[in-house]
């Protein structure tokens, strides 16, 4: 695509931009016009926590010990240090540890 149309990936970026820009405002725009119940509440509270699971579910079915390890890590400093920071730097260097090691 370069070659022949050196902008083109510049039309892309739009796009992709435009596309999750209407997607994000559509939902507030959306949400907006919604009564929010009981029911829906507990939905959205529940929310982060699903995509997370759903994030994490493929990465430990195909990603082995290494990426067993580093949600192990991750996971144990969370809830020893509650710093998210602290938890990804974890989850990596256990991941690299575990690789190094041949795992």
């Amino acid at each position: 695509m370069s070659e022949r149309d050196p902008l083109g990936w510049l039309a892309v970026i739009a796009a992709m931009t435009v596309a999750v820009y209407i997607t994000r405002a559509g939902g507030y725009w959306l949400i907006g016009r919604v009564t929010i119940g009981p029911r829906l509440r507990k939905m959205l509270d529940a929310l982060p926590g699903a995509i997370i699971a759903a994030t994490i579910a493929p990465l430990l079915a195909h990603g082995g010990v290494s990426a067993l390890a580093a949600v192990t890590a991750a996971l144990l400093a969370m809830i020893g240090l509650r710093n998210d920071f602290a938890a990804v730097a974890s989850g990596l260097v256990a991941a690299a540890l575990v690789r190094t090691a041949g795992f």
